[in-house]
């Protein structure tokens, strides 16, 4: 089951980007009701069910293309040669994001089940005009 302060704050958003870690199906139907859901398979995602989860996915949104993936460490291209505005990943649950050669790298951190001692977070990212600007929201300390 998402938290219901994760609903709440995905509430309004336009499109779903889930970095992997999804933990059982029923969590991307859940996203689902909410927006359009783009999810890619994370380490912890066993089952036949996460096999139909690619490792990577592209997400075309007007005036932008998201490269997702779930761990940073297996990046096999260079996102700005590529035409990225965005990279996408999960793994470390880690809430971070940082500019790089105008590509904006983004790990929302998680809104599942605490991992360490982390925030419970999500992420937004909000485009204007072609620019890129990322959020993250912490839900639960």
């Amino acid at each position: 089951m998402l938290r219901p302060e994760a609903i709440a704050a995905l509430r309004g958003a336009e499109h779903i980007v889930h970095a992997g870690d999804v933990g059982k199906p029923e969590i991307l139907q859940q996203l689902g009701e909410i927006a359009p859901v783009t999810a890619v398979r994370g380490n912890i995602d066993k089952g036949t069910w996460a096999l139909k989860l690619p490792e990577t996915q592209v997400v075309e949104l007007p005036g932008i293309s998201i490269y997702v993936l779930h761990d940073l460490g297996t990046l096999d291209l260079k996102p700005q040669a590529a035409g990225f505005k965005v990279v996408i990943s999960g793994h470390s649950h880690v809430p971070k994001q940082e500019m790089r050669d105008g590509v904006l790298y983004f790990n929302p951190g998680s809104a599942g089940p605490r991992r360490f001692k982390l925030p419970i977070t999500v992420g937004r990212i909000s485009i204007e005009n072609g620019a890129v600007r990322g959020e993250i929201v912490t839900i639960a300390d």
